[in-house]
């Protein structure tokens, strides 16, 4: 794959005008002809045909399926599969070589990443858009507006956790907390995790009701007013009138935020600001539909993450993703030369000098 031909297949996306000689290996270059549904417009449709195989974060997964369906309208014959398993399902899929893209909410692990390397899998990590992992709790829970770390860690950390709301605050209801969380293969679980646990030996407790799908984990929420839950910012967007929002606590200035646009981008919704990611497979990347697909994705995920509730990354960002899209730089940003995984703003992580291959 060479720089030349990601750069005119990006170009050629964001004209919506189709050309796809040298876009991928296939010697059957698509031709276009104009849509019937199209008629008095500029657009036109692809011949291209092919697969596209996504799984992983059901997190991405509202992105992915906005890519898709806009991606559809100019490519009607490329069938792509968007399944949202979880982030460490979606690794496991990738690792064995069953899909062609992985979604995550978290960057890649050291083991999964060891385990790509062994079974021979390439990869290009691309971040997509920003999201605020979202704890919400019902409408009619008038006692809870915000939350400090340590009051999650009563309610979510295993051991002597909190039973009834009374067990978190005194002056709250001595009524049963219902916990609704995404399941233990999720990125969102996993992230949570890390914020709430830091490196402690703790874990969090086994008794909550752990589902891989967050709409079961919104109608959860949505049915009990003693309830509370979490999952990506989207799921609460477009479900805002059946749930709260909590605001969190900053621990470096003690304010409260919600997860707005303006405060996931700008790093005040902490510590549950993060980055979100496609990772690609660099061998699946010769084949046309899949070169297009991808730089499809990288040039319209910045309207489209909106579209769905998520924040657009800044544009420096996507340029950097972009180059290595381009010039196939494998590997992660997340991991460094021990092994060991790096945390920070991705403004800080993803540069070139941390690619670890």
């Amino acid at each position: 794959m060479t720089g030349k031909r990601t750069i005119g297949c990006i170009a050629l996306a964001s004209s919506l005008l189709i050309g796809f000689s040298g876009c991928g290996s296939k010697s059957d270059a698509p031709t276009t002809t104009e849509s019937a549904a199209e008629s008095g417009s500029t657009a036109a449709v692809s011949n291209l045909t092919g697969t596209i195989k996504i799984n992983g974060s059901s997190t991405v997964q509202p992105i992915a399926n906005a890519v898709k369906e806009e991606f559809a309208k100019l490519y009607p014959n490329v069938n792509v599969s968007v399944d949202g398993k979880g982030t460490g399902n979606g690794f496991k899929m990738f690792q064995d070589k069953e899909t062609d893209i992985s979604d995550a909410s978290r960057p890649i692990k050291p083991g999964e990443f060891e385990a790509c390397k062994a079974n021979g899998v390439e990869f290009i990590e691309i971040p997509v858009a920003y999201d605020g992992l979202t704890i919400v709790v019902h409408p009619k829970n008038d006692w809870v507006k915000s939350m400090t770390i340590e009051q999650l860690q009563k309610i979510f950390v295993a051991g002597d956790a909190a039973k009834q709301w009374s067990d978190v605050d005194a002056s709250w209801p001595a009524e049963k907390i219902e916990i609704f969380s995404p399941g233990t293969g999720s990125g969102t679980y996993d992230y949570f995790r890390e914020v709430v646990i830091g490196k402690s030996d703790s874990s969090l407790r086994n008794d909550m009701n752990l589902n891989e799908d967050d709409n079961v984990l919104v109608n959860g929420v949505a049915g009990n007013p003693y309830a509370i839950g979490f999952f990506g910012v989207a799921y609460y967007e477009e479900s805002k009138d059946k749930l709260k929002a909590v605001e969190i606590v900053n621990p470096k200035d003690d304010k409260a935020y919600l997860p707005t646009p303006e405060n996931i981008a700008s790093g005040t919704y902490a510590p549950f600001s993060r980055p979100l990611f496609i990772y690609v497979s660099t061998a699946s990347l010769p084949r046309a539909e899949i070169a297009t697909f991808v730089s499809y994705f990288l040039e319209n995920a910045p309207s489209l993450c909106e579209r769905v509730g998520y924040v657009r990354l800044p544009d420096e960002i996507m340029q950097r993703a972009a180059k290595n899209l381009d010039e196939e730089n494998t590997g992660t940003h997340y991991i460094d030369g021990e092994g060991n995984s790096r945390s920070g703003a991705v403004a800080d992580i993803y540069q070139p000098e941390n690619l670890t291959k």
